[in-house]
């Protein structure tokens, strides 16, 4: 069952203006495909992704960096980018990015739910939060902290482990979210070999938290 833990304003953003646009409105798109959701919660399940262009966090260790640039990726319709979705048999849409929380994801998600889909989110919550979304994956990052509206709302906080101190920054985090919220440690691809037995130890000790394995890089799906 899909959890919805946003409840936006009947006819706006949570800060009472309108939502930009409508079906024919556009954003900055760097690539969308199908595929499964290779990390957390919600690993293993078919998925569609939006990958959203445009960053201003700029993780030293990001795979995606070409994203980071909007201006460099097309400008394409939200009507376009919901009937690719709708095509697919999975129901679930995956908003990723870059960042997607510099844009206002209100028409997106509004259109996608009314055509039958389900919305998630991938964020590092630098940007306020907006959209209507059935499940919001929080993963802070220490060059730019998230946005105080992120964190009281996340389905998911995945921390993304690449030393020791982050196991730290993870407790930290966690203490912001609600109760409810499913909490994971994954490690970075780069220092996997190094940092999943620390990992391990201290789920094991720490029993509250998960393992979150990117998936998607060891079956070779985008």
């Amino acid at each position: 069952m899909e959890i919805n833990t946003y409840q936006p304003i009947a006819g706006g953003l949570p800060d009472g203006s309108s939502p930009a646009g409508g079906p024919d409105a556009t954003l900055p798109v760097m690539e969308s495909f199908y595929t499964l959701q290779g990390e957390g919660f919600h690993q293993g399940k078919a998925a569609y992704f939006i990958r959203l262009g445009g960053c201003d966090v700029g993780c030293v260790w990001c795979d995606v960096k070409e994203s980071w640039d909007a201006s460099k990726h097309p400008q394409r319709k939200i009507s376009e980018l919901v009937a690719e979705a709708a095509a697919e048999p999975g129901r679930i849409v995956i908003i990723t990015g870059g960042e997607p929380l510099m844009h206002d994801c209100t028409a997106l998600t509004r259109a996608l739910r009314q055509a039958g889909l389900s919305t998630h989110i991938e964020t590092s919550g630098s940007s306020p939060l907006s959209g209507d979304w059935d499940w919001i994956c929080l993963s802070p990052k220490k060059f730019k902290a998230p946005h105080p509206s992120v964190p009281p709302v996340a389905n998911e906080l995945k921390i993304v482990i690449y030393n020791k101190t982050d196991f730290a920054w993870a407790e930290q985090w966690a203490a912001q979210v609600p109760p409810t919220c499913r909490l994971y440690l994954q490690p970075e691809w780069s220092k996997s070999s190094a940092v999943t037995p620390l990992i391990i130890d201290y789920i094991k000790a720490n029993p509250k938290w998960g393992f979150s394995l990117q998936l998607h890089k060891y079956i070779h799906v985008p």
